[in-house]
């Protein structure tokens, strides 16, 4: 699977746009709220920053996955986040505050779980962390400037200037999502002879990952007696990942393209799941 300057310069760049357009939006309250939501916010770290890979993990075992996309499918679950999943929030009717508040503080902590997530999903299932090199602090520096550094300066510019953050915030929020569609159909011409493959290879796989926890999010909360609007959500944060950051690690941080083809089809399959579910859940409220 080739890139090119797709991982080494677009991406990076663009994901920076991505994230100081999300710092737009964001006050210091969306970090704060998740202490006046102690039960909503501990259901949905925990579901998306524990149980979200330890599902992929089954996953890429039952699936029998090679090693190469068996990391790549666990790099997904590591992602937080993003604009796509505040969008199907907002059309599902679900919590929007409660879900640009997790995916603020995941973002935050990314950076450092991602590159220590990584490092064991490598070792496990390619027998060495050294195969594809991936320096812990030099990955973790590189993630925190392109996603907390664009987060803190959006949030400096709506502090000062309030107005201008207004009328820029939901150009870069389309954006995001457009570019997101562009950089996959990008890739799928590249290598347009392949991608039967690479659905054949990890589609079901990571079809079968976002279904299973867009479930999990949804029904878990309930479990625990959440709210519609919250229990849909934690669903859309758990099931709805940040596909461009995970392009970018196996892509560009590790340098694998072998690793993108399973965020490549995550990243397609997700926007049907996605309005799937919203239908489903209104269906059944």
């Amino acid at each position: 699977m080739q890139a090119g300057i797709l991982t080494t310069v677009v991406l990076p760049v663009s994901l920076f746009i991505i994230m100081f357009g999300m710092g737009l939006s964001l006050r210091t309250p969306d970090f704060t709220r998740v202490f006046k939501q102690p039960k909503a916010a501990v259901i949905g770290l925990s579901a998306q920053l524990i149980a979200l890979p330890i599902v992929a993990f089954v996953i890429a075992i039952a699936f029998k996955l090679p090693p190469e996309l068996a990391v790549g499918l666990m790099i997904i679950s590591f992602a937080p986040g993003g604009a796509t999943s505040n969008m199907f929030t907002n059309l599902a009717k679900g919590d929007v505050a409660l879900s640009i508040s997790l995916t603020a503080v995941v973002s935050l902590i990314a950076p450092f779980t991602i590159p220590l997530f990584t490092l064991f999903a490598m070792s496990y299932f390619m027998g060495s962390a050294e195969a594809f090199e991936l320096p812990l602090l030099k990955t973790i520096i590189q993630l925190l400037v392109i996603t907390v550094i664009p987060v803190v300066i959006g949030m400096f510019v709506l502090r000062k200037w309030q107005k201008t953050a207004s009328k820029t915030e939901p150009f870069i929020k389309i954006f995001s999502v457009i570019f997101l569609f562009l950089i996959i159909a990008a890739i799928v011409l590249k290598n347009k002879a392949q991608m039967l493959g690479f659905f054949v290879q990890t589609g079901a796989a990571t079809l079968t990952l976002n279904i299973l926890v867009l479930g999990l999010g949804y029904f878990l909360a309930k479990f625990f007696k959440l709210s519609q609007p919250q229990s849909v959500s934690i669903g859309y944060e758990v099931g709805i990942q940040n596909g461009t950051l995970a392009l970018i690690v196996t892509g560009t941080l590790i340098g694998n393209n072998t690793m993108m083809i399973p965020a490549v089809t995550y990243s397609l399959l997700m926007f049907v799941t996605g309005f799937v579910f919203g239908f489903l859940l209104k269906k059944i409220t």
